[in-house]
């Protein structure tokens, strides 16, 4: 799911990281992200453990918890 945006899953993909916490890029007018989850984990340190996994910088990124699909 990571590098797909949330409106991209589907409604089994959705309901299995509901409650979850999925870290998005933030915006800036010097870059126009993709809306595109980029780590996703079950409580925020692990979210932003991914996210340094891949050599990613967790200060760039906002955090949000992700809800049911209805």
């Amino acid at each position: 799911m990571i590098g797909r945006s949330p409106d991209s899953l589907t409604l089994k993909e959705r309901l299995s990281v509901t409650g979850k916490f999925a870290a998005f890029e933030i915006y800036t007018p010097k870059t126009l992200p993709l809306r595109t989850i980029e780590a996703i984990g079950d409580s925020l340190a692990e979210c932003v453990q991914v996210l340094r996994q891949r050599g990613l910088d967790p200060k760039r990124y906002e955090f949000r918890v992700l809800k049911p699909p209805y």
